[in-house]
């Protein structure tokens, strides 16, 4: 099957009218849904709203106005620390820093290093923490504890008897240094 001059002016026309992918298939005849749908993408023919999305209930006012509630509610506790966005930057840096100080490269790292990606990928400082990382897992403790968090109080996370072992005793270790 090829596109003729008469048959695109065919599509063009009835995908102007509103009609279905489907139905444009139809009266051409030979050809699928997707050809159709193909055929007007490379003669980048308006886009048109899909017969399901007009279906659409509206938007539901109640939600709106708690969201703008809860927006303002937000605003208004920061608002009262003395500089919110110092604290908020000095947490993010304690979750994103590594004990060494030193970044890694996605290609510096080696096998047993910690692949906790530390900043934003945007920016030139973008690394990951390369501490040693605890058997089983691709984190090290630290990062481990933030991304594998207990569901319970007795469980603390589902993992190899090896991990719940290592654990155990870096806590050991943490008491007997205090």
């Amino acid at each position: 099957m090829s596109w003729t001059e008469e048959r695109v002016s065919l599509l063009k026309r009835l995908w102007g009218e509103g009609h279905t992918a489907a139905e444009i298939a139809k009266q051409l005849g030979g050809v699928t849904r997707n050809a159709v749908i193909g055929k007007a993408h490379r003669l980048k023919l308006s886009n048109r709203v899909s017969p399901i999305q007009q279906n659409k209930k509206p938007a539901n006012k109640n939600v709106e106005q708690k969201t703008a509630r809860k927006t303002m509610a937000v605003v208004s506790t920061s608002s009262h620390s003395v500089n919110p966005s110092a604290a908020s930057v000095k947490s993010v840096q304690e979750v994103h820093s590594s004990s060494s100080g030193e970044l890694y490269s996605l290609m510096d790292l080696k096998p047993r290093m910690c692949r906790w990606p530390c900043g934003d990928p945007k920016q030139a400082d973008f690394g990951f923490c390369g501490d040693n990382a605890m058997p089983g897992l691709p984190y090290c403790e630290k990062h481990a504890r933030m991304a594998y968090q207990a569901s319970t109080r007795n469980r603390i996370f589902s993992a190899g008897k090896e991990v719940k072992a290592q654990l155990a005793e870096t806590e050991q270790k943490k008491k007997a240094a205090s």
